[in-house]
């Protein structure tokens, strides 16, 4: 098809300069407004969040994913004692801490072993560190893995899955993940590790194992442990003399600890498991609701971010697929963590790059489990579709 347009009537004559640029520019130009277009509506989606909510939050121009499967890297395994290629199928739902003036990020790497489906293969952490909060050098061996230690037995060969990551007043950081054995009935166990290098770490087990039976023999994980911000840096925070952990995915639990080791579930008056943040109708959290980052103690109260998966019809929310995993925001009262303040309507960030829907889940996943105050802008870390990872930064 040729670029000469015939003679306009005259009352098309204004859009003479439009046929005068030639093909090529009027297409940059329609990609261009509809690029805009496109930005526009993620903002303005973003700016529907409260006044209280961290963000908005924007992907970097260039960087993501951050993290990608690498099939190269390999390790003996200390439980079979043969090399194995331990980030060679996935490498997602990441951790962050600032240590040093740089990002550590801990993030969960699965194998090519086991069987070809969701939690089948084996997990172990990874370690990848930054001075930008987007460019990272990985390590080539992973950090914490099962091993033949105390916790072996709750660890194989299911792995270390899903960690979160906390700094003490003392300099030690607190790591909560999910111990996951495929063959216990209740396989996922919430427990804690602490290093002060991010190399050496020490395992301390089942973060219920000194409350009762029903709660430490049961199927637990996700636990975030409430900070506040001080010198830049995220500390666990004690409110009425104790720290505070959100964790769970049906609807968001509570628990406190004296020393950020061994926690306590908080009960109703009933003394059933305190529901927080239940699920809702309608909405991107209509399946579940499942602990985030850290949360953050702010002047407005606690923000936490969550992770919702939105249910199939008629329960989810119909402008989002079903099954697709993004995060929420919510507002709990800063003298009583069990208050729920304010939720907001919808996600601060759900699927839409190619990354984050192209996977071992294709439904899509912004799986947000790492947040830090880096350089003055917040960097949130998340997993994409279980098999990258992601970061979005509040400009």
């Amino acid at each position: 098809m040729c670029d000469f347009m015939p003679a306009k009537p005259g009352y098309l004559h204004f859009l003479s300069p439009w046929f005068n640029l030639g093909r090529h520019r009027r297409r940059l130009i329609r990609f261009a407004i509809l690029a805009t277009a496109l930005l526009l509506l993620t903002q303005a989606a973003q700016a529907h969040q409260p006044d209280w909510a961290l963000g908005p939050f924007q992907r970097p121009a260039s960087g993501n994913p951050i993290v990608a499967p690498d099939p190269a890297t390999t390790f003996i395994c200390p439980v079979t004692g043969l090399p194995v290629a331990w980030e060679a199928l996935h490498t997602f739902n990441p951790a962050a801490a600032v240590k040093d003036g740089q990002v550590f990020l801990v993030y969960r790497a699965e194998d090519a072993t086991g069987r070809m489906e969701i939690g089948g293969h084996t997990s172990r952490l990874g370690l990848a560190v930054s001075s930008d909060g987007i460019h990272f050098q990985r390590r080539p061996e992973p950090v914490l893995f099962p091993d033949r230690d105390a916790q072996a037995a709750q660890e194989w060969s299911g792995g270390c899955e899903d960690p979160r990551l906390v700094e003490a007043e003392d300099g030690r950081f607190i790591l909560t993940y999910t111990q996951y054995h495929r063959g216990l009935q209740a396989g996922t166990r919430l427990a804690v590790a602490t290093t002060r290098d991010f190399l050496t770490w020490e395992k301390h087990g089942n973060a219920f194992a000194k409350a009762p039976a029903r709660y430490s023999q049961a199927n637990t994980k996700s636990g975030a442990i409430v900070t506040t911000l001080k010198d830049g840096r995220l500390v666990a925070a004690r409110i009425q003399g104790r720290y505070w952990m959100y964790y769970g995915e049906e609807g968001l639990n509570l628990s406190s600890s004296p020393d950020l080791l061994d926690w306590t579930p908080v009960q109703d008056a009933q003394g059933n498991l305190l529901k927080v943040l239940p699920l809702r109708k309608g909405s991107a959290d209509s399946s579940l609701a499942e602990g985030g980052p850290c949360p953050i103690l702010t002047s407005r109260g606690i923000v936490v971010l969550y992770n919702g998966k939105n249910a199939a019809p008629p329960d989810g929310d119909p402008a989002l697929a079903p099954g697709v995993y993004t995060v929420g925001q919510a507002l709990f009262s800063a003298e009583d963590p069990t208050k729920l303040l304010d939720r907001a309507q919808g996600p601060c960030l759900q699927p839409e790059a190619p990354f984050e829907k192209t996977g071992q889940y294709p439904a899509g996943t912004t799986f947000a489990e790492g947040l830090v105050m880096f350089k003055g802008h917040w960097h949130l870390y998340y997993g994409c579709a279980d098999s990258f990872v992601g970061v979005a930064v509040a400009i």
